[in-house]
C-alpha cells in the first residue's frame, strides 16, 4: 500500500544554490527511490493478498465475489487513516524531531505489517480476526502518514531546473518496482505450493518480506534525514512541518486542487494491478499465475513509461504531460469493457496499454500544482496533498469498480475511469487560472 507520499516537485523558480547547503539530488534520489518502493511493496502485498487470500481466510462465510468486496472495504482503511497519521506524526515532528518520526512510524508500518503475517484466520478466532485485520490496516494507514521524511520537497529544491520532471518521475519509479516484487513473490508461492498449504502459511511470507524491506528503508533514509548536510539543506528549504489545521485553514484550496489533478492516474493505478486480478479471478477466464505473469510484464513497462515520463515533461512540461495523459486514459477506459469482458489475449493487452499509459501519467502525477505552495508550507501540503490525492483516488477504487461491474457491468469501469479524467482537466484548467488569472 500504498505511497505512499508523493513528492513535491514544482515548476516554481529554484533558489540560488549558494543559498542552501550543497545537496547532490543524485544521492537524495536513492533514498526517495528506496522509501518509495519500500511503501508501495506494502501496499501491492496487502492489494494482491485481498484478492488470493484474505476472502478464503478472513471472509469464508461469504461467496468468492462478496468475500472479495468485503476484503476491499478494509483494503481502503489504510487510506482514510492517512492523513490521520500525517498530523499525528507532525506533531512528533515538531516536539522532537525528523529522525524520531521516521522511525517511530516506519516501527509502526514493520509492526503493522508482520501482525497480519502472524493473524489467525475465521475459522481461528471468528469475527475477531477480522477486527484485528482492520486494525492492522489502520495501523498501517497511520504508518504511511508517518513516512514522509521531506527528501522528496529536498530534490525539488536542488534538481536542476532543466531536469526537474526527470527527477520528479524517480520517486514514482517506486511504484511499479514495487508492484514487480510484490507481484514476482505471489507468482512464485502461488506456483509452488498447493491452494491449502498457500492459504495456510504461504501468503505470510511477502508480509515477512515487507517488515524486512521496511527495516532496510528505514536505515537508507536515515542516513540521509539525520546527517547534519541534509538537515540544515531541509531547514534552509523551509522543509519543517506546520500543524495541519493551519495549513487546512490556510492553504486548503491548494490541497484541493492538487488532490483532483493527478485524479485520472491514481484512478487507473488500481484499474491495471488489482482490479484486473480480483475480475479474472473471479471470472475464472485464466490462471492466475498467468494473470501475475503479464502484470510483472506490465510493471516493466510501467517502469519504461515512468523514465520515459521524465524525459518527455523536460521538453514539453509537466502540466501538459499530464494533461495529455489524462486524455488518452480517457481514450482508453472507452475500450474497457471490450477488452476486459474478452478473451485472454484481450484481457492481458488492457494490463499492458494500461501499465504504458500509467507508467507515464503516474511519473508526472506528483506536485502537479504544489508551485502554489509557498515554501513553508511545502512540506506539510505536499504530504496532505497526496493523502487526499490517494484517498480520493484510489481507496476505493477497487471496491467500487469490482462492485459495479458485478452489478451493472464492465461500463461502469470506463465511467469510473472517465471521472477521474474530467476531474484532473477541470483542476489543472482552475490551477491555470489562478496562477495567470486567464479564463
Amino acid at each position: 500500500m500504498s505511497s505512499t507520499h508523493q513528492p513535491a516537485l514544482t515548476d516554481a523558480p529554484k533558489e540560488p544554490a549558494a543559498d542552501r547547503a550543497n545537496v547532490a539530488p543524485g544521492e537524495i534520489a536513492v533514498g526517495v527511490v528506496v522509501g518509495r518502493t519500500s511503501e508501495y511493496f506494502d501496499f501491492f502485498v496487502y492489494g494482491i493478498a485481498s484478492v488470493l487470500v484474505f476472502p478464503s481466510v478472513f471472509f469464508p462465510f461469504a461467496d468468492r465475489l462478496e468475500g472479495t468486496l468485503y476484503a476491499f472495504v478494509v483494503f481502503s482503511f489504510a487510506f482514510i487513516a492517512r492523513p490521520f497519521g500525517t498530523a499525528l506524526f507532525m506533531t512528533i515532528q515538531r516536539r522532537w524531531d525528523r529522525s524520531v518520526k521516521l522511525t517511530s512510524s516506519l516501527f509502526l508500518l514493520g509492526t503493522a505489517t508482520a501482525g497480519i503475517a502472524f493473524l489467525p484466520g475465521y475459522e481461528t478466532l471468528g469475527g475477531f480476526s477480522i477486527l484485528l485485520l482492520a486494525l492492522f490496516r489502520i495501523l498501517q494507514g497511520i504508518a504511511l502518514g508517518g513516512s514522509w521524511d521531506g527528501l522528496p520537497s529536498l530534490l525539488a529544491l536542488n534538481a536542476p531546473r532543466e531536469r526537474r520532471s526527470w527527477y520528479a518521475m524517480l520517486g514514482q519509479l517506486g511504484a511499479p518496482i514495487g508492484f514487480l516484487v510484490a507481484s514476482a513473490l505471489f507468482l512464485f508461492l502461488f506456483s509452488s505450493l498447493d491452494s491449502s498449504d498457500f492459504l495456510g502459511w504461504g501468503w505470510r511470507y511477502p508480509f515477512f518480506v515487507a517488515f524486512a524491506i521496511n527495516v532496510v528503508a528505514l536505515f537508507a533514509r536515515l542516513r540521509l534525514v539525520v546527517t547534519h548536510e541534509y538537515t540544515e539543506a531541509l531547514e534552509e528549504g523551509e522543509l519543517d512541518p506546520l500543524g495541519t489545521r493551519e495549513m487546512l485553514r490556510k492553504q486548503g484550496y491548494n490541497i484541493f486542487i492538487g488532490s483532483f489533478a493527478a485524479l485520472a492516474s491514481y484512478a487507473l493505478f488500481h484499474m491495471v494491478t488489482i482490479f484486473p486480478l480480483s475480475w479474472i479471478n473471479l471470472g475464472d477466464t485464466q490462471a492466475i499465475g498467468d494473470v501475475l505473469a503479464v502484470q510483472i510484464a506490465g510493471a516493466v513497462l510501467g517502469m519504461a513509461g515512468t523514465v520515459f515520463s521524465g524525459w518527455i515533461a523536460d521538453r514539453i512540461g509537466k502540466r501538459t504531460t499530464v494533461a495529455t495523459l489524462a486524455v488518452l486514459i480517457g481514450v482508453f477506459s472507452l475500450f474497457t469493457p471490450m477488452l476486459m469482458d474478452g478473451s485472454a489475449l484481450q484481457q492481458d493487452l488492457f494490463i499492458l496499454i494500461g501499465f504504458a499509459l500509467l507508467g507515464v501519467s503516474y511519473g508526472q502525477a506528483s506536485g502537479t500544482v504544489t508551485a502554489n505552495f509557498e515554501r513553508r508550507f511545502r512540506y506539510t501540503g505536499a504530504a496532505l496533498t497526496s493523502d487526499f490525492a490517494w484517498l480520493f483516488g484510489a481507496a476505493f477504487a477497487p471496491l467500487v469498480a469490482l462492485g459495479l461491474s458485478a452489478k451493472f457491468g464492465l461500463a461502469y469501469v470506463s465511467v469510473y475511469l472517465l471521472s477521474g479524467v474530467i476531474c484532473t482537466l477541470l483542476a489543472l484548467r482552475i490551477n491555470r487560472h489562478l496562477e495567470t488569472g486567464e479564463p
